[in-house]
């Protein structure tokens, strides 16, 4: 038996509901994540240009790996330019448009609409990959429906599906598309290099569209300062994922982060955001959603621990 075998078979003996030192830390960075909402949404009341600050944002997060990860950039090759330019793309499509969406519509709906990412993965997997979605998945994108219906629909107290709505759920699907390309890749890239590239991308994509889109540098120092801490945090977060997910097994790191919009929504109640009844059992839908579409039934006879597909 390997050592991650045993860490899973300890994990899965002991109290379900304690935390490791690993499982604290992504307990944590998923509460940053719900906070990100928030402050994203505040800075772009303090001085909107959306796609200035995404691209302010990513350049701080690229510049802070590029410098832990200076050394191993000089065996930077053309397939991880690639990979990580396709990769920087949907980064660059997925937080422009969830900024976008910021301007008009609350912190908590856009957690929520976000979440749809992760059941949408296995839909995009069939069409890039040539894999067919477990039947959970299709339990779980049928959760996410329902659930999105009742979060942006007329009933969430925002009117009718409006832009910022259409514009977060758009970039949900090119978060869905990230990890999808990220699955493409693995194994076959530097994560280091790859990973400078994909934020620098993602950066110099958001500060090419920003004059085209009329946008001027806010006078805002909060602004200013947003986008480079969520850059800096970014970075951090990525390091953590990585360091964590080494003992921490893909499903119960799920079921961690299935908790990033529900963070979200406390953070944006905190601020004032009042969700409708409806929207709440739409959030809840959507969070079961995520869980749903990574949980995979042991069949009679299989080993004891748990199973998470590809």
């Amino acid at each position: 038996m390997d050592l991650r075998t045993m860490l899973h078979a300890a994990a899965a003996r002991r109290n379900p509901f304690a935390l490791s030192r690993p499982e604290a830390a992504l307990v944590a960075i998923t509460m940053v994540w719900g906070a990100t909402f928030l402050v994203v949404q505040i800075a772009m009341r303090e001085g909107g240009a959306p796609f200035a600050f995404v691209g302010l944002r990513f350049a701080a997060a690229g510049l802070a790996t590029l410098l832990l990860f200076w050394r191993a950039m000089r065996g930077l090759t053309l397939r991880e330019v690639a990979a990580g330019g396709a990769i920087g793309l949907c980064i660059f499509l997925g937080f422009s448009l969830q900024t976008v969406g910021l301007q008009t519509i609350s912190s908590s709906r856009s957690a929520f609409i976000t979440a749809v990412y992760v059941p949408l993965v296995p839909l995009l997997q069939v069409l890039v990959l040539r894999r067919p979605p477990h039947p959970m998945a299709w339990a779980g994108v049928a959760l996410a429906t329902v659930g999105l219906v009742l979060v942006a629909g007329p009933q969430a107290g925002g009117g009718e599906f409006g832009v910022g709505e259409a514009a977060t759920l758009l970039g949900a699907v090119a978060i869905a598309a990230e990890i999808i390309l990220i699955g493409r890749f693995a194994g076959t890239v530097d994560v280091r290099r790859i990973t400078v590239v994909q934020l620098l991308t993602a950066s110099g994509l958001a500060f090419l569209l920003s004059p085209a889109a009329g946008e001027t540098l806010p006078a805002s120092g909060w602004w200013l300062a947003a986008a480079v801490a969520l850059g800096l945090a970014s970075a951090v977060i990525q390091l953590t994922i990585n360091w964590a997910q080494r003992t921490v097994s893909p499903t119960r790191a799920t079921v961690i982060y299935a908790g990033e919009p529900v963070w979200g929504g406390v953070v944006g109640r905190l601020a004032g955001d009042r969700l409708p009844a409806l929207a709440l059992i739409g959030g809840a839908l959507i969070v079961a959603a995520v869980l749903v579409s990574e949980w995979r039934p042991r069949r009679a006879g299989a080993p004891g621990r748990a199973q998470v597909s590809a």
